[in-house]
């Protein structure tokens, strides 16, 4: 599964080189499919971050919403019941995320639409606790489109009990049916960024304000990326 990362061009040199980021694709889609999926940015945007696409590591296992529209194959990260409470292949998905990292280290920061979203807000907390991603650096910063936390309470005990302290960036749509989830997240992480938008459960094009909000995070990013951000301890 490893061997379907889709990646752009090579980083820069290690000195001001771009920041790396593994992106986690949505429920039953696929590491292509959210590529595809984030050329609703412009260039300027896109031609600044070092982006690696993999799939998901189980087939998907049901209808994908995205039928029709993307080709498949699809993939989902990890199983769960109807109430999204009880999860399959949980611990399973967070060691194969683990690899794809160490495969391209270094990776900076995680990008998620939806269940990739999901995730990865949680592996920033699961981190900081030495429960997962024990054998690759810290995560720096996490960009968060359509996320929410997660249900299952053992799992999110240990994932949001202290606040997630990275830079993250969070898109919110009016009409996605993950807002009021997603809203509620933005109380387990400190001084997120939000980029608002009028559409759905979708990565949205970025107007004028979300393009202005986009480069003050990526600038914030690439002094994190650089080690010159000023630390303050409090």
């Amino acid at each position: 599964m490893l061997d379907n990362i889709i990646s752009t061009e090579p980083s820069d040199p290690i000195i001001n080189r771009k920041p790396r980021i593994l992106c986690l694709h949505g429920f039953r889609t696929s590491g292509l499919i959210l590529k595809t999926q984030l050329q609703k940015w412009p260039e300027s945007v896109l031609e600044k971050l070092d982006l690696f696409f993999p799939d998901a590591p189980f087939p998907c296992n049901g209808k994908s919403e995205v039928e029709g529209i993307f080709d498949p194959p699809y993939y989902e990260w990890f199983q769960f019941n109807k109430e999204f409470t009880d999860y399959e292949n949980f611990e399973e998905c967070l060691k194969y995320i683990e690899e794809c990292m160490i495969k391209h280290a270094p990776i900076d920061g995680l990008l998620g639409f939806s269940q990739g979203a999901i995730l990865s807000a949680a592996l920033a907390g699961l981190q900081a606790k030495g429960i997962a991603l024990t054998k690759v650096p810290k995560i720096k910063f996490l960009m968060i489109i359509a996320g929410a936390q997660l249900k299952n309470a053992s799992w999110a005990e240990k994932a949001y009990s202290i606040p997630i302290q990275c830079p993250s960036l969070h898109f919110l749509g009016d009409h996605d049916f993950l807002k009021p989830y997603g809203t509620e997240l933005l109380k387990s992480v400190e001084n997120p960024m939000v980029i608002h938008h009028p559409k759905g459960h979708t990565i949205p094009r970025l107007d004028e304000v979300g393009l202005e909000t986009m480069f003050k995070f990526i600038e914030r990013i690439q002094k994190v990326v650089s080690d010159k951000e000023d630390v303050v301890t409090v």
